[in-house]
């Protein structure tokens, strides 16, 4: 299917290009820094994190959740 692309639109880099499309879409671009999975002491800090849900009913909440979104089709 092709679209039709305005004259300002031809101008703009194919990024930007795509954050419009996705603005009109109803979509906001998201930027959050997270933890560095390469940093010292990041493996140690997430088992300890993981110890303390292990078998509670929050882990079993997010495993389901991650599961369902690994099933969903587009």
């Amino acid at each position: 299917m092709r679209q039709i692309v305005s004259a300002s639109e031809k101008s703009l880099s194919k990024f930007q290009r795509y954050r419009v499309k996705k603005s009109a879409q109803g979509m906001k671009l998201l930027r959050i820094w997270v933890p560095d999975p390469q940093a010292l002491g990041f493996r140690k800090e997430a088992q300890r994190q993981a110890a303390l849900l292990r078998g509670t009913p929050e882990e079993i909440e997010a495993l389901a959740f991650i599961e369902d979104a690994a099933d969903w089709e587009d």
